[in-house]
């Protein structure tokens, strides 16, 4: 698989060789060919549905939880790639998407954005009545976060509070009323997100000034380093917090622990002045997703 020098679409692919030509445009529009994003929006569902964790008959939500990450998560980047056309179509790294290079047009784009919404819906309706209610309140968070980069400089906070919702629902799906461990493990996730998409948004920041758009590497730029440090350090205090809320023990504490230290990597090695590594240091999280899910798994083994 290569990737422009420039454009963040990658060429030569398993979606080249394997999609049909017609429909490799709806499969970079829902990003099934740069697939870190589903798993950043993945992991929380995973991690709370991990922390409620009951015994082997909820391991059917892991997977239901899977199909439906893919499902919103393309359907968040159409959405996304709805509304932000005219800004994508200025910036070098995002020019060449499906929508501002014209290969799907923007009727197409808005029926393909709702026919993803009715799977999302379908597969949200296989939960219990509580959690179809959370669920159901993450549209609200989803469809206002592509606007904030237009009017504030912290949207990655809004895109924490969106893409960490399943933190909520994942434990709504088993346990019900939502308690300290899901509301802690949400806090954590917040600020996950604007630490790892403070790194992410440094690969723009020569183009998004033009192109009127804000972030927080705009914000924060030479001191970006220590706030993504604080950013972090935030993300495994809330974690821990929700873990000893949760009554969890050694096991999790190794896996936050190994977490813990990939995030300091992150934070001592990355080089915010190079696109590359910004993005290889973002898609490094799936990491420490793995991390913290096996811990908290693993403490669940042990216990149970």
């Amino acid at each position: 698989m290569l990737l422009d020098s420039v454009s963040d679409i990658p060429r030569g692919g398993w979606l080249d060789r394997h999609v049909p030509r017609r429909l490799r445009p709806y499969a970079r529009l829902m990003r099934l060919d740069r697939p870190i994003g589903t798993w950043l929006l993945l992991f929380p569902c995973w991690w709370s549905l991990a922390l409620a964790w009951r015994g082997w008959e909820d391991f059917w939500l892991f997977a239901l939880f899977a199909i439906g990450a893919v499902v919103m998560r393309g359907a968040g980047c159409t959405y996304n790639d709805i509304c932000d056309k005219n800004f994508d179509a200025q910036v070098a790294r995002t020019r060449d998407r499906p929508l501002p290079s014209g290969e799907v047009s923007t009727l197409r784009a808005w029926l393909f954005l709702a026919m993803q919404l009715v799977i999302g819906l379908l597969i949200l309706l296989a939960l219990p009545p509580f959690a179809v209610v959370v669920g159901a309140t993450s549209l609200v968070l989803v469809f206002t976060y592509p606007l904030m980069k237009r009017i504030t400089f912290w949207p990655q906070l809004f895109l924490g509070f969106a893409f960490n919702w399943g933190a909520l629902l994942g434990w709504a799906a088993i346990a019900g009323p939502l308690t300290a461990p899901p509301i802690l493990l949400y806090l954590g996730g917040i600020f996950w997100t604007l630490g790892y998409d403070t790194i992410y948004a440094h690969q723009d920041k020569r183009d998004d000034p033009a192109a009127g758009v804000k972030s927080t590497a705009l914000r924060l730029l030479f001191v970006s380093r220590p706030w993504i440090a604080v950013f972090y350090v935030a993300t495994v205090a809330f974690f821990a917090l929700s873990g000893i809320a949760d009554g969890l023990s050694w096991p999790f504490v190794v896996g936050l622990a190994a977490g813990a230290a990939q995030l300091a990597w992150q934070i001592w090695d990355v080089d915010l002045d190079d696109p590359r590594d910004c993005l290889a240091k973002f898609r490094s999280n799936r990491l420490f997703g793995w991390l913290v899910l096996a811990g908290i798994l693993a403490d669940q083994w042990f216990r149970g």
